[in-house]
């Protein structure tokens, strides 16, 4: 199916997912509702779980062939300094921005929240960050537990060691290295297969919460999640603008080639699904294999750009709910913490959750406020993941551009490729 195909399909779904879900909501029963949503969610999780089958295989032989190609440890060490330089920057960049709209907009002042207990948030336990904790999740034990379980930091930590390592050893490591190209190539001739059923995954997605929640969820909660997309869009323009200074007007270009995996994410809740179109995406507006393998998969781990802009937002919101005064001091804290906890959550499941919940034990704000997020949580989850998709595209065009490479008409000078 041709990608302007595909993208009208998933908007399609997307729409009909709403009409049939506001339907079902309106005129049926609650028992026949809340039915209908665990039964249809099942094509949901089909999908999910096809892409989860094709990440960790595709993770492993982009990123291996990739650092195996940039030819030596000097390259390496630079591209990836580059890379955690970007990312450091987005992610200073999208804390503060969610701590300085939220305190000016103030959506939580008036709420008055008081709960007696925090037990109503079951399942959302606050996990203390510590460089122990990290170091002990980030580096695997088995490569293979780690693909089991989709473990995305542990896999790119292993794919690091693996590239190095062939890249090291010269000549006798390139069978092993066109074999996972080979690998590379047949995941994502695989992902176009996945793909096909994308449009039905967002209606059944789409419907399910609506004919559920309802879209007066969407209206009660509708001050806070607007003020919070408000936030995302200003997000998206600054990344967006610093891009067109740094690379050029052909950013509009990647912008509109990426819509179509960021729209998946958006319609799935899931960066996940986006993975192998993002890469995609990003060779055909030029930039190489070996930058994009190598920087995509390590933003999926430290540039959650969306993510780490809502745990900010909603943490001051939850503390304005409960009539809690954050100083300045308070509040800077709190982005040099967040700075670090978000990194550190990296495949926990409901991560921007936890690391809220984590964040608010240390200010003695009530972790039972998360109870005002509950609700709504899913559908921020939608803005959060299409961003965390564009900031990782982004991020990957401009060490590509740092390192020389040029994208074509629209782009800053004529700038010859690094010979890697």
């Amino acid at each position: 199916m041709k990608s302007k195909n595909l993208t009208t399909m998933i908007i399609l779904g997307l729409i009909i997912g709403i009409i049939v879900g506001f339907l079902i909501n309106s005129f049926s029963s609650p028992e026949f509702a809340k039915s209908y949503s665990s039964e249809i969610s099942i094509f949901t999780d089909i999908f999910l779980r096809l892409i989860k089958m094709i990440i960790a295989p595709l993770i492993i032989s982009t990123l291996v062939v990739g650092i195996a190609k940039m030819g030596d440890a000097k390259t390496l060490g630079r591209v990836f300094s580059k890379t955690l330089f970007l990312f450091i920057c987005a992610a200073f960049i999208s804390i503060l921005l969610g701590l300085v709209i939220v305190n000016i907009l103030k959506p939580g002042d008036g709420i008055n929240f008081v709960a007696e207990t925090a037990s109503a948030v079951d399942g959302i336990k606050p996990v203390p960050f510590s460089a122990k904790v990290f170091i002990s999740h980030a580096i695997p034990t088995s490569i293979v537990d780690a693909m089991a379980r989709n473990e995305i930091l542990q896999i790119v930590v292993f794919s690091i060691f693996m590239g190095i390592s062939l890249s090291a050893i010269g000549e006798k490591a390139q069978p092993i290295v066109s074999v996972l190209d080979s690998l590379a190539h047949l995941m994502l001739k695989l992902t176009g297969y996945v793909m096909l059923f994308a449009p039905l995954t967002v209606f059944a997605a789409i419907s399910a919460m609506i004919s559920e929640r309802g879209l007066s969820v969407l209206v009660s909660a509708g001050i806070f999640m607007g003020e919070f997309y408000l936030t995302l869009g200003l997000l998206w323009l600054i990344l967006i603008g610093c891009s067109i200074v740094l690379i050029g007007r052909c950013t509009l270009r990647l912008i509109k080639g990426i819509s179509e995996p960021a729209l998946l994410a958006f319609t799935t809740s899931s960066s996940e699904a986006a993975f192998p179109g993002t890469l995609e995406k990003l060779e055909e507006f030029g930039v190489s294999n070996k930058i994009a393998s190598f920087v995509l998969p390590i933003g999926y781990s430290f540039n959650l750009v969306g993510s780490m802009a809502y745990c900010s937002f909603a943490v001051i919101f939850i503390a304005q709910a409960c009539n809690i005064h954050l100083s300045m001091g308070e509040q800077v804290t709190m982005l040099l913490i967040l700075m670090l906890t978000s990194k550190g959550m990296a495949g926990v499941p409901r991560a921007s959750l936890v690391v809220i919940a984590a964040t608010l034990s240390q200010f003695n704000i009530p972790e039972a406020g998360l109870i005002l997020l509950m609700g709504v949580d899913p559908f921020l989850d939608m803005g959060r993941s299409a961003t965390n998709v564009m900031s990782n595209a982004i991020g990957a065009a401009l060490v590509g551009r740092w390192e020389g490479e040029h994208y074509g008409e629209g782009c800053h000078g004529v700038a010859k490729r690094r010979v890697y």
